[in-house]
């Protein structure tokens, strides 16, 4: 087992207490790190910080409803190899030319550590969890079609993220370091705008931290902005030269903040009385 290692973030992703312990817990463990939390609050982002800390590639894995475990290992490119049979002129006899390293494949065979990001677990199959821990647990796969088995020479970093769209199975959680990324209160929220926009003028930052907190607080939101959509919103506010903004009818560039149609009429009732939203 490795010696504790301590991250402290980056210059642009900024940390908490809370969360440089989960993520210092799982380097030394060498456990998965499983971080939930709100969608743009920067579970993606911390895999790529972590593994800039770490001076280490980063290597995504971004689940679907129809990703299984052993597509992550590697497929086996039968169309491919059947064109070529076809109409290539390579030796299809070596199966190996067709035989293709998904994400945590990649992971396991690199000669250096790598951050492997497993992006939105709960995408997938509710069998893909445990699948997944089968093979992080044995650090070594074989490719059935060449025998080939391919043994980790350094156990990857691993970081998954959830959105909550389902619930995962109690052996995959027992196995992971959890966190829970809570959404910034307004000082947190107001460093991570200054690391991104650091130039921008203080009553403006006052102004628009004001109204992102207030709109998030409008009651019957479908989809509450987030960190990601405040950065979005500020830098368009700034390349359009505002200086000034107030929770109004008028409020600029809405659209960066509130991406449902429901929520601009929500939005609209409580500001004007129940008249309907005109953007």
């Amino acid at each position: 087992m490795s010696a504790f290692r301590r991250f402290r973030g980056t210059e642009r992703y900024l940390t908490n207490d809370s969360l440089e312990a989960a993520v210092n817990c799982a380097l030394s463990l060498e456990r998965p790190l499983l971080v939930k939390g709100e969608p743009g609050t920067g579970k993606t982002l911390l895999a790529e910080a972590i593994a800039e800390a770490e001076n280490a590639e980063l290597v995504a894995w971004h689940v679907k409803s129809t990703t299984r475990a052993q597509d992550g290992l590697y497929i086996y490119d039968t169309v491919q190899r059947l064109y070529d049979s076809r109409f290539g002129d390579g030796d299809i006899k070596d199966i190996r030319r067709y035989i293709k390293l998904g994400p945590l494949g990649r992971a396991l065979k690199s000669d250096k550590r790598v951050v492997l990001l497993i992006d939105e677990v709960d995408k997938a199959d509710v069998e893909f969890p445990n699948d997944l821990l089968h093979e992080l647990d044995r650090m070594r796969f074989r490719i059935q079609e060449t025998n080939e088995e391919v043994v980790a020479k350094e156990r990857p970093i691993v970081v998954i993220t959830s959105n909550n769209e389902k619930e995962l199975p109690d052996a995959f959680l027992r196995r992971c370091v959890f966190h829970f990324i809570d959404f910034p209160e307004p000082e947190f929220m107001r460093q991570i705008v200054n690391v991104h926009h650091p130039d921008l003028d203080r009553t403006l930052v006052d102004q628009t931290l004001k109204c992102f907190y207030e709109v998030r607080n409008v009651s019957r939101l479908r989809k509450r902005p987030s960190t990601s959509e405040l950065i979005d919103w500020i830098a368009v506010l700034k390349k359009a030269g505002v200086g000034e903004v107030k929770l109004d009818k008028t409020l600029p560039f809405l659209g960066a903040l509130l991406k449902k149609e429901q929520d601009m009429v929500a939005l609209a009732d409580q500001l004007a009385g129940g008249r309907k939203y005109r953007s």
